[in-house]
């Protein structure tokens, strides 16, 4: 998938996503929504995630709603 980055994350609603933040974390949810400002709003996922395909990171399965500051985001994988 390539395109502008809005133009991913709109093709990327309703998927499951693990978003990568600057302080080395990652949480996994249900692309709920995002804005111009890469700030997105993640929904608990369907499936478990499955921390070992990234490595070092820490991966936390988002619960219930989260907003992510867009600041934060280093990266948004499908």
């Amino acid at each position: 998938m390539s395109g502008r980055p809005l133009d991913v994350l709109e093709a990327s609603l309703d998927e499951t996503v693990t978003v990568t933040l600057k302080d080395g974390t990652a949480s996994v949810g249900t692309l709920a929504g995002y804005d111009q400002h890469m700030n997105v709003v993640l929904d608990a996922p369907d499936e478990a995630a499955d921390a070992d395909s990234l490595g070092e990171l820490t991966v936390e399965s988002v619960e219930d709603t989260t907003i992510i500051r867009g600041d934060n985001v280093v990266s948004i994988t499908v």
